[in-house]
């Protein structure tokens, strides 16, 4: 066996909306970043990668999305970002617009939550529905990024995205795998030359045995550990 490119990906969450600040489930509801509020975390984001540069960018088209990259991207060479509607927030269904509080009662909603999202609400979408689009989206990131010789991508999204990314490649269990808002994580991928699967370790979604990530770590960087 033989390593071949590594990729480093950055994926991060969108900035603070009203609906965040409510606790609503927002899903795929097009809100819009709740300013000025929105701009101490998504700041603290962008001085995080000052002096970074990307290969690629792609985000969710959703306008919350589009609006934390355009703040942290701004005065930045970086290159035009690419959008993809696989990159959005779980779909709620009847639960978008509503909080736990309006919904704890619900024998569906109380069932959900036990099945962390393995069951779909009504009118939603199920977790094994929320990874298919993922594995699409993310293959091709991985096979563009081989293609073109990408080294790193950043990825602007939602947070029941980046739970799903870590339950898969952190390990973590789905509930548990939340990030703040204007943060994410940095994985490090390494292609992997290999005739058969890789047995250990988590791969990407693309070619089965391709590609296996070998770091995860917060971004931003708690300042805990920068101090």
């Amino acid at each position: 066996m033989a390593d071949g490119m590594c990729l480093e990906l950055v994926v991060v969450r969108h900035g603070l909306t009203q609906w965040n600040l409510d606790k609503r489930y927002q899903g795929q509801r097009d809100i819009e970043l709740l300013l000025p509020d929105a701009l101490p975390d998504m700041d603290r984001l962008r001085n995080e990668l000052a002096g970074e540069s990307f290969d690629a960018v792609v985000t969710s088209d959703l306008g919350r999305c589009r609006q934390t990259l355009a703040h942290i991207a701004e005065g930045r060479d970086w290159p035009e970002a690419r959008q993809d509607q696989r990159l959005r927030e779980n779909d709620f269904g009847d639960f978008e617009g509503r909080s736990w509080e309006e919904l704890k009662d619900s024998e569906i909603y109380r069932d959900w939550i036990d099945s962390a999202g393995e069951l779909a609400p009504p009118g939603g979408e199920s977790a094994e529905q929320l990874r298919q689009r993922l594995q699409a989206a993310l293959a091709d990131i991985f096979a563009t990024a081989k293609a073109e010789d990408h080294r790193k991508v950043l990825v602007v999204t939602h947070g029941g995205v980046i739970r799903e990314l870590r339950r898969v490649y952190d390990g973590v269990p789905f509930w548990e795998g939340v990030v703040g808002q204007a943060a994410g994580r940095r994985w490090i991928f390494n292609e992997q030359n290999v005739d058969g699967p890789i047995i250990n370790g988590q791969t990407s979604h693309g070619k089965r045995g391709e590609w296996q990530c070998s770091s995860s770590s917060e971004v931003p960087v708690p300042a805990s550990r920068t101090a």
